[in-house]
């Protein structure tokens, strides 16, 4: 029970960097010796120092002159395999090897084909002795956003809707009209600092003229994502503004001005939520959650194109709507969110 004590503690630490690593993994590491920590930290933001570098450099802040005794009979705990490649920071493992850890304790082996049990060989060809898979599906699940990209080649995509108690998505005649509760905008806009990005169809920007951003809780901005054929949305609309970086994918143009960067694509109609996944995979974009509406949910519903559905159901009901979208999933979650209904599914 010892180690799945220290992996969960590493994976405390390594949910903080969820907003700042994409599309690197989020890792956390805890240095032990004797049952006691002598140092932790984790991956802050991507190009910056990893997990075990800022764990060993705790060590050697908090105890000086002792601290390369210490390391000498300690156990590193880290949620992700140490990376054996040089990046844009050189190898964790060799730096655990450099400083005579006896033990490391992993979490998952990376997927990355850079790395992929080749932090373990490098550790154990030294002498090192290696215990993985601790917590493992815990490890996984935090990192499912770049597991995602690194064995499926496309982004983790994350449905995200409000629906009446008699399933409808929005009036007809189409107008903006909220559904959920003050407290479900305030968790959707966390949900949107957690996530590279944003992605609305035409409809959903003309009837509500969103702003797309986390004005309701701190968080950074996401990218946001619009989808406009023909380009109908009006350049007075709150996603020209310059509070974000915006993709617009249309059929007339490849350009960019400032913040906004339009996406030219062929065919629009056929295939667009692959095309769509395939351009945002190629441009490094790890996560998006999609807000809408009803007809590009339905899209990658039925392209089978989704990770997550986050559905808030009201105890309102109306007499007219369109219809919210049907999907099916393996429930992983289920709360009240102020008067709100939430339910959490995972692709099965």
């Amino acid at each position: 029970m010892k180690h799945e004590f220290y992996m969960q503690r590493c994976l405390d630490l390594a949910v903080n960097g969820i907003s700042e690593v994409s599309p690197n993994p989020m890792v956390g590491c805890v240095i032990v010796v004797d049952d006691e920590i002598i140092g932790e930290g984790y991956h802050h933001r991507i190009g910056e120092a990893h997990a075990e570098v800022n764990a060993l450099n705790q060590v050697f802040e908090n105890y000086g002159t002792q601290a390369a005794a210490l390391l000498k009979k300690a156990t590193a705990y880290v949620s992700l395999e140490p990376c054996a490649h040089f990046g844009k920071t050189p190898p964790c493992a060799d730096l655990l090897v450099k400083h005579g850890l006896k033990r490391v304790v992993i979490g998952n082996t990376d997927p990355f084909s850079g790395v992929n049990g080749k932090g373990i060989e490098k550790l154990q060809h030294a002498g090192v002795e290696v215990i993985t898979d601790v917590l493992k599906e815990k490890c996984a699940f935090i990192n499912r956003r770049f597991f995602t990209r690194v064995t499926k080649n496309r982004p983790y995509f994350i449905l995200k809707w409000a629906q009446t108690a008699n399933h409808l998505f929005a009036p007809t005649p189409t107008a903006q009209q909220w559904i959920s509760g003050p407290l479900a905008q305030q968790l959707s806009h966390k949900w949107r600092g957690e996530e590279v990005a944003i992605l609305v169809g035409k409809q959903t920007a003309l009837t509500d003229n969103p702003q797309l951003n986390t004005r309701a809780y701190p968080g950074k901005n996401p990218i946001r994502i619009v989808i406009d054929k023909n380009l109908d949305i009006p350049e007075s609309y709150h996603i020209y503004n310059q509070e974000a970086k915006t993709l617009i994918f249309n059929e007339v143009k490849t350009a960019v001005k400032d913040n906004i960067h339009w996406v030219q694509m062929e065919d629009m109609h056929f295939y667009l939520p692959q095309k769509i996944a395939y351009q945002l995979y190629l441009m490094d974009i790890q996560s998006v959650i999609i807000e809408g509406g009803a007809q590009i949910l339905n899209l990658f519903i039925a392209a089978n194109l989704w990770d997550e559905a986050r559905i808030f159901t009201s105890k309102t009901s109306w007499e007219y709507g369109i219809k919210a979208p049907e999907i099916k999933g393996e429930v992983i979650e289920e709360m009240m969110i102020g008067a709100d209904k939430l339910v959490i599914l995972k692709q099965v």
